[in-house]
């Protein structure tokens, strides 16, 4: 990442605090048109996709190493260790702290972790299970996987945006996963670096270690601790020095034993470790500090009272920590108060370490106290764990729609799944409830591969195969979230094998697997034969049941999408006849997908027009709906996608912008009405920005884009590509180009094609601009497309067609207008940029001088109907045929009506009224408005 500047700093910490542009300017004394400079700048040097990124990054950035746990006490001691841990961080980029438990490693990785530059997070490896090191290391950042990215990929485009620490505590249980994420992250993020405690090396090159010996300042710390429980303890330096030594200088046990010194004072506190230690004299595989340490927490077990060592053994069960309702849970025979009590008993002992509401065991402590539960009583702890997860899982769930829920849910959900997964996958009503209840939670909280995870446990923990298939359905319906079909199909195809005792059911899911591979055909998608989803559809229709409104329509879709002649097809007449039928349920999730349907039925035919109004009403359908539901979810996404697309489609370039969350601006510069836009962007107020344009109010949500998906660079980006290149907005469009390249490079070039029209879009910008970049550009399109040919890449065809038609027109490079034009006019397999394609090759025939010229431009008649911008091209361009002034005024009016402003001054440049004007305003957006183009 480039430097900040200083005034870039403040609008930073300001974006952080959520404050408007006008705000920002007029906190600091500065205009507001600085302040969206200021923006663009920051926009292109953090990468981020708009300005909502942004500011959820300068939060983080502003908050230094997120998750570092408070000290509950002084830190005593360690400044030789803290200096020696600093100077290792600055000479290696991974350092390992290395100590047995109970040394203090994660209250020093802490102390330093504060003094630490840059951004970060601490993450706590205790809870964590074999498998979810990235997931909790994602967590501790704020962040979920995306569609096409895996979490590896999420934290590594994050962690690539500039200086940042990672502290990986408590590594030794997952040694091999840390060792592994941590030499991808490294070998991939540069300005990283990773601090991690263990209780060994990980093994991985370059690591550097931090031996952390016993504590210099042991008596220093006995003495405080000790008078915090009396504070008229004294005792001999010689006294303190041999109580030290005994402990081997161990924190951890120095602090437990000052716990009991007011009862027995520094003679009997003697005499006690001393038959502790003999005791563990002669056990093996334990060295003189692991015995000093169990030694002292052997005995103060030894001291605790029956009910306090009753619930201390039991509180082992969680990993997490607990709050009182949790530790209420272990002891049922105990009254909350008497559970109350016992806590702080355990707590003033330093067996329980309290913060806020909730209480944990540390690690050292809780695997003792574990030691000590018997078989059976550890049966009967995971049975009752089991009943308070499946109680509080469920609990959050009923919370989902008010705010609030999840931090609660963070702080348990490693206990949650731990709980889970020590149930045998096998008919267990309460652990079914229990998986059931993560399956939402984790949807909700975006953790997408969990919750598709823990739907597949429901499923196996299900009573009968409907249940099970009903579980399987929710996890498909996961899978959408993040783009996966193939896995969706996979699971589809499972519930329908397990459903044989229901048949509306089975019919249900073979119909949404029918559905699936027409709708959303990646990958291997692609090959399924239309044979076997015509199979797949039949059984379908054959298993249901008469009478069930919902099976019914469901059939009526997936007939329309299998009917249609091709993937992503519909045949129009019976998407028709599913969105009747749908309409019949009242279930707005199946209505918008029936209308989905009917709007790529209808832009296959090219009735842009209709297809962009089936898209106006999914939205306001899928409005209402719940985000945290995964049986809604896909509809809200689709729509969402399709929304600008159909507005870019009809040439609604203000509706599209609206879509995005683009504010368009102008410049002060009223010389040519208005013409001028400013070539920054000011990305944000989405509400104001919809309300401007007059786009339905579901669309937004608390003024941010409600969208499921988020702010995902390989969907959100593309969109905003499109929409400020066709707009004028070059600058832009040109930094969220190169940012969503080196993204896509960096994540390791994954399928998504779909973005390739936007590249397209931004070669459409150099190639305006001349400044020898449009062939690179169209280049990438073709690689992101995974082409070399048009004809492999219809989705490609029109929009790359359009900006060569555009780009020639605007330089006067007739000599290309035959071959253009033969592509143009030819037949698109996706119609909705073929009008751009179509109106602007006319035009270059135009200006070409090509004798076919006026029958193209009668071609278009049907093109400018279904689009706007295009009526205002073939306006112009026959009035570049007729030399009509007055038709060049009335095709620059409809441009800028539709907010399309370089179309609008590429117009008034052909007039003399306003060449100099516009040519002025062209060369504010890097566009030599000489003339070539009236050649």
């Amino acid at each position: 990442m480039n430097e900040v500047s200083a005034r870039e700093a403040e609008v930073l910490a300001a974006l952080a605090a959520h404050r408007s542009n006008a705000q920002i300017a007029h906190a600091l004394h500065i205009s507001v048109r600085t302040v969206e400079s200021h923006v663009s700048s920051l926009l292109r040097k953090y990468g981020a996709t708009d300005r909502r990124e942004l500011a959820d990054l300068a939060g983080t950035q502003h908050a230094g190493v997120n998750g570092l746990p408070a000290g509950r006490t002084t830190f005593v001691g360690r400044a030789a260790e803290a200096a020696a841990l600093r100077e290792a961080l600055g000479r290696a980029r991974l350092v390992t702290l290395l100590g047995p438990g109970g040394m203090g490693k994660t209250r020093l990785a802490a102390v330093v972790a504060a003094e630490a530059a840059g951004v970060g997070a601490f993450v706590d490896l205790v809870p964590v299970r074999d498998g979810l090191v990235s997931r909790a290391v994602a967590t501790a950042l704020g962040l979920a996987e995306r569609p096409h990215q895996s979490l590896e990929q999420v934290l590594v485009e994050q962690l690539q945006q500039g200086r940042s620490l990672l502290v990986l505590d408590n590594c030794e249980h997952l040694v091999d996963e840390v060792a592994e994420l941590a030499e991808q992250l490294l070998r991939t993020c540069p300005e990283l670096t990773i601090l991690a405690t263990s209780r060994e090396r990980l093994a991985v090159p370059a690591e550097t270690t931090v031996l952390l010996p016993p504590l210099d300042a042991a008596t220093e710390l006995f003495v405080q601790r000790a008078r915090a429980v009396d504070p008229e303890f004294a005792a001999s330096d010689e006294e303190l020095a041999e109580v030290c030594a005994r402990l081997d200088g161990m924190p951890l046990a120095i602090e437990l034993a000052a716990a009991r010194i007011g009862s027995l004072g520094a003679d009997g506190l003697r005499a006690a470790l001393d038959d502790r230690l003999r005791l563990l004299a002669g056990g093996r595989g334990m060295d003189a500090r692991h015995r000093s340490l169990a030694a002292v927490i052997g005995w103060s077990h030894e001291l605790l009272d029956e009910a306090e060592r009753l619930l201390f053994r039991r509180l082992a069960i969680y990993v997490g920590g607990f709050d009182l309702d949790a530790a209420s849970a272990t002891s049922p025979e105990l009254g909350r108060g008497e559970v109350a009590d016992l806590l702080g008993r355990l707590t003033d002992k330093s067996l329980a370490v309290r913060r806020g509401s909730r209480w944990r065991l540390l690690e050292t402590i809780r695997e003792f106290a574990r030691e000590q539960l018997t078989a059976d009583e550890l049966a009967i702890a995971q049975d009752r764990c089991l009943h308070w997860a499946a109680d509080t899982a469920t609990g959050l769930e009923s919370r989902l729609d008010s705010p609030g829920w999840q931090q609660p849910y963070d702080e348990v959900a490693a206990d949650l799944r731990a709980a889970l997964a020590a149930t045998a996958a096998e008919p267990d009503q309460t652990a079914h409830r229990l998986a059931r209840a993560l399956g939402h939670l984790g949807f909700a909280r975006r953790q997408f591969r969990e919750s598709i995870g823990d739907y597949r446990a429901a499923a196996d923990r299900a009573a009968d195969g409907v249940a099970a298939a009903l579980d399987l359905r929710s996890a498909a319906d996961a899978t959408l979230a993040i783009s996966d079909a193939e896995t969706g199909v996979r699971l589809l195809l499972d519930a329908a094998e397990r459903a044989v005792a229901d048949g509306n059911v089975r019919a249900t899911v073979l119909a949404l697997a029918v559905i699936a591979v027409n709708r959303y055909p990646t990958g291997s998608l692609y090959d399924v034969p239309a044979e076997r989803t015509a199979y797949l559809l039949q059984q379908a229709i054959d298993c249901a049941g008469p009478g069930d409104a919902q099976v019914t329509a469901l059939l009526a879709t997936a007939k329309a999408w299998e009917y249609g002649g091709r993937r992503i097809g519909a045949d129009a007449e019976l998407a028709q006849q599913a969105v009747e039928a749908a309409r019949r349920t009242g279930d707005p999730v199946l209505i918008a997908g029936a209308l989905d349907a009917l709007t790529v039925a209808a832009g296959n035919a090219g009735r842009l027009r209709d297809a962009r109004a089936y898209a106006v009403e999914r939205m306001r359908l899928v409005g209402p709906l719940p985000r945290h539901e995964p049986y809604a979810a896909a509809e809200i996404i689709d729509a969402f996608h399709v929304a600008p697309t159909t507005a870019t489609a009809v040439g609604d370039l203000r509706a599209s912008a609206a879509a995005v969350g683009a504010r368009q601006t102008t410049a002060p510069d009223r010389r040519v009405d208005d013409v001028a836009p400013t070539t920054a962007t000011a990305v944000g107020d989405l509400r104001a920005s919809a309300a401007a344009v007059g786009a339905p109010e579901t669309t937004v949500s608390g003024g941010r884009v409600d969208d499921p998906v988020g702010d995902h660079p390989y969907i959100s980006l593309p969109r905003l590509i499109r929409v400020t290149a066709l707009t004028g907005q070059f600058d832009a469009c040109v930094a969220q180009a190169e940012a969503l390249w080196e993204r896509w490079q960096r994540a390791g070039r994954p399928p998504v094609e779909w973005m390739s029209s936007a590249l397209s879009a931004a070669a459409m910008v150099h190639g305006v601009r001349d400044d020898g970049l449009f062939e690179l550009w169209q280049r990438r399109a073709l690689e992101v497309a995974r082409c070399t040919d048009l004809e492999d890449a219809p989705w490609l065809a029109a929009p790359y067609t359009f900006v060569r038609a555009r780009v020639a027109v605007q330089l006067g490079d007739v000599e290309q207008a035959p071959g253009i034009v033969r592509r143009a006019f030819g037949d698109f397999a996706e119609r909705w940029w073929a009008p751009y394609a179509r109106t602007a090759a006319a035009e270059l025939a135009v200006l070409a001088a090509l004798p076919e010229a006026p029958e193209l431009l009668d071609a278009t008649a049907g093109d400018a109907v279904e689009n706007t911008w295009a009526a205002a091209c073939r306006t112009r361009a026959a009035a570049r045929s007729s030399r009509d002034l007055d038709g060049l005024l009335q095709a620059a009016e409809v441009f800028g009506r539709i907010g399309a402003h370089f179309e609008r001054v590429s117009t008034l440049v052909l007039h003399p009224a306003h060449t100099t004007e516009a040519q002025t305003a062209l060369a504010a957006l890097g566009v030599d408005g000489g003339g070539r183009q009236q050649a």
